[in-house]
C-alpha cells in the first residue's frame, strides 16, 4: 500500500499563529509543508516571497515544497533555494527556457518540479 504524503499549504495559515499551526500541521501528519509563491503577473494574486520562506522554513523541520507560480522563476531559483525551499515546482508556461529552469533547483541541490497551469 502507497503511503499517503500531506502537504498543508501555508497559505491556510493564520500568519500571526504560524509556527503553532505548522506544527499542529505536523502533528496531524503532515510531512510537507506547501507554500505558494504568486507574482500578481503570472496568477492574479500576490502572495510572499523569500523571507517568509526563511522564516517558515525556521520554524519547522517539515519538507518545504515552494511552488513557484511567477514570470521567469529562474531568476529567483537561487534565492528560494537559500531560503530553505527542499521542493521547487515552476510552471512550464512561465519559464523561457524550462530545461535550464529545472537544471538551475537541482544544480543548486534542490528537487525539481514541474507544474502545467
Amino acid at each position: 500500500m502507497k503511503k499517503i504524503k500531506l502537504s498543508p499549504s501555508a497559505l491556510s495559515c493564520n500568519f500571526a499563529n504560524a509556527g503553532v499551526q505548522i506544527q499542529a500541521s505536523k502533528d496531524g501528519g503532515a510531512e510537507y509543508l506547501h507554500l505558494d509563491v504568486m507574482d500578481g503577473i503570472f496568477v492574479p494574486n500576490i502572495s510572499f516571497g523569500q523571507p517568509v520562506v526563511k522564516s517558515l522554513a525556521k520554524c519547522t523541520d517539515m519538507v518545504i515544497d515552494t511552488h513557484l507560480m511567477i514570470v521567469e522563476p529562474i531568476r529567483y531559483i537561487e534565492d528560494f533555494a537559500k531560503a530553505g525551499s527542499d521542493i521547487i515546482t515552476v510552471h512550464v508556461e512561465a519559464c523561457e527556457d524550462v530545461k535550464a529552469t529545472l537544471n538551475k533547483i537541482k544544480e543548486c541541490g534542490k528537487k525539481a518540479g514541474l507544474s502545467i497551469k
